[in-house]
């Protein structure tokens, strides 16, 4: 038991280090003061951007989209690569082809009816109920709520939420949730999972190299102009995330938490989910 709650502990200390972008990025990226937040301030390209930390086996990367921008074509890549972003001389511009073609980087574009990605010859994976509360990708158990996209928050009560719980958005559209993570398999290797709103699209590459640190990739591209970085916890809730809960408890309306006596991030952390 000793031995699990370290695990535990490890997991969690490492899922917070990683829920924020890297300080290395794209030349047209600006990273908010707390590297959740990346919008690209010019052109269509040099968006990409990293995780903090490498990922361990199992754990989500998510982004929510904030922003859009019209007269692009394209949208949204996410995926993973084995390369150190401190180490690259120059941040690609692209991740499709240019961080592909270096090797060791598996990179999706995500598409308004993305759907999962299965060899020939091998049928849809189960997905289960959407009402269910967990989704299950091999062996990894993620809170769905987190996962999926709702059309209006930030505009209703908490009381009002649930009734957009269901009402799944595009993958593209604003307030989407797309999040990357890799499953170790038996003979060593490791399937990339792509999540869009809940759904697991299924093994999107195949036979990842585990011997080495795998960091999210996110392009900032095209359509997309700003993503945000939503935490997800697997263990018990932090005590940042039961204070949330109270606040948005007592509150009628989201908006009325930029009245509150609270530091900004803190506000900031309060109206989103």
């Amino acid at each position: 038991r000793g031995q699990l709650k370290i695990a535990v502990s490890a997991m969690a200390s490492r899922c917070r280090l990683a829920a924020r972008f890297h300080r290395v990025h794209g030349t047209n990226v600006r990273l908010d003061a707390s590297r959740t937040r990346a919008t690209r301030v010019e052109s269509f390209a040099n968006g990409l951007c990293f995780s903090q930390e490498p990922l361990a086996p199992g754990q989500i990367f998510l982004v929510e989209i904030e922003e859009k921008e019209l007269g692009w074509c394209g949208h949204l890549r996410v995926g993973l690569t084995a390369h150190d972003p401190q180490s690259l001389e120059v941040v690609p511009e692209y991740s499709l082809p240019d961080l592909v073609n270096m090797g060791d980087t598996w990179v999706f574009a995500i598409t308004r009816s993305h759907n999962r990605v299965t060899e020939d010859g091998e049928g849809a994976r189960a997905q289960g109920s959407p009402w269910e509360p967990f989704l299950l990708i091999e062996r990894v158990r993620i809170p769905r709520d987190t996962l999926v996209g709702r059309s209006k928050p930030g505009r209703y009560s908490h009381i009002l939420d649930d009734l957009f719980k269901m009402n799944v958005l595009p993958a593209t559209a604003r307030r989407s949730r797309i999040g990357v993570l890799y499953a170790p398999q038996p003979d060593g290797t490791a399937d990339m999972h792509i999540v869009i709103n809940g759904e697991d699209m299924g093994p999107s590459a195949r036979h990842l190299p585990t011997t080495r640190p795998l960091y999210a990739v996110v392009d900032v591209f095209a359509s997309t102009k700003s993503v945000r970085v939503i935490p997800v916890e697997y263990g018990f809730p932090s005590l940042q995330t039961l204070c949330r809960l109270v606040i948005q408890k007592h509150i009628v309306h989201r908006l009325a938490i930029d009245g509150l006596d609270l530091p900004p991030p803190l506000k900031s952390f309060c109206k989103h989910e």
